[in-house]
């Protein structure tokens, strides 16, 4: 604070609220901050579902007996995470978006989804190697398929093992969504560069966005701590 005021700044905290809640001649609407704020939420949970899809099916084709499908997974695999996510972006916007015609949203949720996908691939896996192998052989000697022994005996005990690691994947996926604003989608952090553009309120503005980010991962981080005692208590 000190250190603003020494280079002449002007706190102006009071023009901060009108970009959260503006009142208008319809009523009481969201500013552009909670839009934004809003967007990024939406981004993020359609980027969760398909990164958990996406892990899941690699998951599965590590551990399968074919090589073809073994090899095609850690293809993907060392490619997504020996990359930046923001290279990842800008190739799926610049380069394969203009071929495939799909607009930037569709760009983010992509990039999003097949980074945060190749980390959930390993938690998944992870978590399925943990249980013993006298799973395996229970299912085998009820006769069951390797598709039948995911579905009913495999997934569902490792699924308490892998929420934990994975709602805390999902709290990642908040903070790198923030990187999609390099495409002019408009989410919280390309709505706080608008409003500093126009306002020059660059400490207000900054720090109202942080506060919000750190708000919603803070509620998923209490998430993860319940779920956490709660799948103690369950196995124990």
């Amino acid at each position: 604070m000190q250190g603003a005021e020494n280079l002449g700044y002007h706190w102006q905290w009071q023009r901060v609220p009108r970009y959260l809640i503006k009142f208008s001649a319809e009523g009481w609407q969201f500013g552009p901050l909670l839009q934004g704020l809003w967007l990024t939420l939406e981004i993020t949970a359609v980027s969760l579902v398909f990164s958990l899809i996406i892990g899941l099916v690699s998951a599965l084709m590590r551990l399968s007996t074919s090589p073809m499908a073994r090899g095609i997974s850690r293809v993907y695999l060392e490619i997504i995470r020996n990359t930046p996510l923001l290279i990842q972006i800008f190739i799926l916007y610049f380069v394969f978006a203009p071929i495939l015609d799909i607009g930037r949203f569709t760009s983010a949720i992509v990039a999003l989804s097949l980074f945060e996908g190749a980390y959930a691939s390993e938690i998944i896996r992870a978590g399925i190697l943990a249980l013993p192998t006298g799973q395996w052989e229970a299912s085998a000697s009820l006769g069951m398929t390797r598709g039948q022994s995911y579905r009913y005996i495999i997934l569902p005990q490792a699924l308490r093992q892998m929420i934990p690691p994975l709602t805390s994947q999902g709290i990642s996926l908040v903070k790198d969504s923030a990187l999609v604003s390099t495409i002019a989608i408009y989410d919280l952090t390309m709505q706080g560069q608008q409003i500093i553009a126009e306002t020059f309120l660059s400490f207000e503005i900054w720090f109202a966005v942080a506060a919000m980010y750190l708000l919603v991962t803070t509620v998923l981080s209490i998430l993860v701590k319940y779920l956490e005692h709660h799948l103690a208590e369950y196995t124990t």
